[in-house]
């Protein structure tokens, strides 16, 4: 069994030692989904929501939130992101809004948590300003799509 990397010998939570790492150029790339009645759909894609501009506060809401990743993760890292992107694809069919965020540095340690928890607030910020209209929202699919860096090198999902 191998040990647990979040523990210490005694069975503590502690924070993992990344001191001793090699900096490399980090990425990840994440992505949440939002399923919306037709109406709040609509009202949404033709930025006529009576909060605003619903797809900039949550681009800002992702955003802010992989900048605050260590602070709403126990032993997470708190890193120097160099670079966090949020952007929507949206799905008429559906009714649904996709949030995908990346987030990128140069530094010991990924940023997986950041991209996912961007991806997630940006879709947790569109159920609140659309709640009012349709409080059936269902918030789906949050996963990491791909990561690229350190030791273990790149990683994507199938499919």
């Amino acid at each position: 069994m191998s040990e647990f990397t979040h523990l210490n010998e005694r069975g503590e939570a502690h924070m993992v030692d990344i001191s001793g790492k090699a900096p490399s150029k980090r990425v990840a790339l994440a992505q949440s989904s939002i399923q919306l009645g037709e109406e709040a759909y609509t009202l949404l894609v033709e930025g006529k929501h009576k909060k605003g501009d619903v797809f900039a506060v949550a681009r800002i809401a992702g955003i802010q939130a992989a900048k605050r990743c260590s602070d709403l993760i126990p032993l997470c890292h708190p890193l120097m992101l160099s670079k966090v992107s949020v952007d929507f694809d949206k799905d008429g069919d559906t009714h649904t809004i996709t949030a995908i965020a990346r987030c990128e540095l140069e530094g010991k340690t990924g940023v997986e948590m950041e991209a996912l928890t961007a991806a997630s607030v940006a879709t947790l910020t569109i159920y609140d300003m659309c709640k009012a209209v349709d409080k059936g929202m269902r918030i789906v699919n949050t996963e990491l799509l791909e990561k690229h860096g350190g030791k273990s090198g790149s990683w994507a999902r199938e499919g």
